[in-house]
């Protein structure tokens, strides 16, 4: 397993020989093929925003990371339903953790059967940022305009594609090397936010009216531009960041964070910022609740997937003993899509 004792760079992390966990009740023992990185692990890795050491604020509660795993169950505790040895699995096992090792032990209720046209590495790209794409780009609708913030990235790249197979007209935002990358997912305008000013851009391309739908992946200060890059009646999406307020040089990471990926947080800050535009929360909480609503998705659209019409795209992939350069890697902002730790 990768397991790290103290908060820190990537540098803390290292490889050790550790007991195989057993499954309680409810709960599966997995052997992990792969698992895919995530904002979550590298929050838990730094121990910042504050949340992030919730159970554990000296050292980590859980030595080690790793939430979106792929795998085959390798024993099931009492009460176990609805899997069984042998069976292919995939899952955001965003509570306990745990995937950046050989086995992993997660509760059923966050797991689904694995689509059988999907291998185990294109699989743990899915839970956690397929949900949060679908949840994000929700209902949006044939020549509706859309603006992602940070679209190169593991939710960007399903975000753009389900939005363009929604008919969407989609405006992506990352840093130039990922400029090609989300144009081969569909994009139809791509902006380099390091030399050009998005929030100019996007009122320039949609002749000054804004977009209807805007995802930002990114926070600090882009919250502001994505906002700002709104249609009058425009809705912005949160989530996983920090922000600057009212152009000030200060950060909200945790409690704006938490407030804004709860369940009933749906608002119009009218009052706040002088106008109808409308600003909601991704639920992290409840993501493994999407997870068969993406199966269904991922299995409906296989055929498309391998005409290249939809995709999920692995950046990197690292061995358990290059976890550190994994998470540099990221850090970097170089992955073109999800990177994997493997066994």
């Amino acid at each position: 397993a990768v397991v790290f004792e103290e908060y820190g760079a990537p540098d803390v992390l290292r490889v050790e020989e550790v007991s195989v966990p057993s499954p309680g009740p409810g709960q599966i023992l997995v052997r992990v093929a792969t698992t895919s990185l995530n904002l979550t692990d590298w929050e838990g890795l730094a121990g910042r925003p504050a949340y992030a050491r919730i159970g554990g604020w000296r050292s980590p509660a859980r030595p080690v990371l790793g939430s979106d795993i792929a795998g085959r169950v390798a024993e099931v505790g009492t009460g176990v339903t609805r899997f069984q040895v042998g069976d292919d699995v995939y899952g955001d096992n965003l509570d306990l953790k745990g995937g950046f090792a050989e086995f992993a032990i997660a509760p059923e209720s966050v797991l689904a059967h694995k689509p059988d046209g999907l291998t185990f590495a294109e699989a743990s790209t899915i839970p956690q940022a397929g949900a949060i794409a679908m949840q994000a780009v929700g209902a949006t609708g044939p020549g509706q305009q859309l603006l992602i913030n940070g679209g190169g990235g593991g939710t960007g790249m399903f975000a753009i594609q389900l939005a363009k197979r929604a008919g969407a007209h989609v405006t992506a935002v990352d840093n130039a090397g990922k400029l090609e990358f989300m144009k081969s997912l569909g994009a139809d305008e791509v902006i380099d936010y390091r030399s050009e000013d998005f929030e100019s851009r996007v009122h320039q391309i949609t002749r000054g009216r804004g977009v209807e739908l805007a995802i930002d992946a990114v926070g600090g200060r882009s919250f502001k531009k994505s906002f700002r890059s709104l249609a009058p009646t425009g809705r912005l999406g949160i989530f996983g960041m920090s922000v600057v307020v009212t152009g000030k040089k200060r950060s909200i990471p945790g409690l704006l964070k938490a407030m804004l990926t709860t369940p009933w947080l749906r608002f119009t800050p009218s009052a706040l910022m002088g106008s109808n535009k409308g600003v909601f929360g991704v639920n992290l909480g409840q993501l493994w609740e999407e997870l068969d609503r993406v199966k269904v998705w991922m299995e409906a659209l296989l055929v498309d997937y391998r005409q290249g019409a939809i995709r999920p795209v692995v950046a990197a992939s690292f061995p358990f003993e290059r976890a550190s350069e994994a998470h540099h890697y990221i850090q970097d902002r170089k992955n073109l899509g999800k990177v994997l730790l493997i066994p």
